[in-house]
């Protein structure tokens, strides 16, 4: 099968991927994709290595290959080696009201039957008060902790 995305170092990308692999003072990921670059550079003097056996020599999957060939090709080197940033936003559960409620809860005295507050039941509680709509009990660990609040 014919490759669709095909690789073409010039010299200097060739020496830098080189140069970052002897150093071996990057992440793991990062060096792996200099590998596949590498292996795939179709220029002359280039390996131009299939991407089955780029995968097996590397251990790693054909998708693998394939995928930093292609983000090679269309976004260039710096987008086959770097990450991609998150897309992802996430609102925040609890602002500045729901953390002072949440920390004021904490504090009180707890439940009727029990020595002290649990994450779950602190989770709970703000629901029922209708503080949040929902809150999971790792938000209420994680909230307790930047503030340095404690259950303790």
């Amino acid at each position: 099968m014919k490759k669709k995305y095909i690789v073409t170092l010039t010299e200097e990308e060739r020496q830098m991927l080189q140069e970052m692999l002897s150093r071996g003072k990057a992440a793991a990921r990062k060096l792996t994709h200099a590998r596949i670059l590498l292996k795939a550079d179709a220029a002359p003097g280039g390996p131009d290595w299939s991407d089955g056996r780029i995968a097996e020599a590397l251990d790693i999957g054909r998708a693998t290959v394939e995928r930093v060939r292609k983000q090679f090709v269309e976004e260039g080197l710096e987008a086959a080696l770097e990450r991609r940033p998150s897309r992802r936003q996430y609102r925040r559960k609890l602002d500045g009201d729901g953390e002072a409620h949440l920390i004021a809860l904490a504090c009180q005295e707890p439940p009727e039957g029990r020595s002290r507050w649990t994450l779950q039941l602190l989770a709970d509680r703000m629901v029922a008060l209708e503080y949040v709509d929902e809150i999971s009990y790792q938000t209420v660990r994680r909230t307790l902790k930047k503030t340095r609040s404690s259950l303790g």
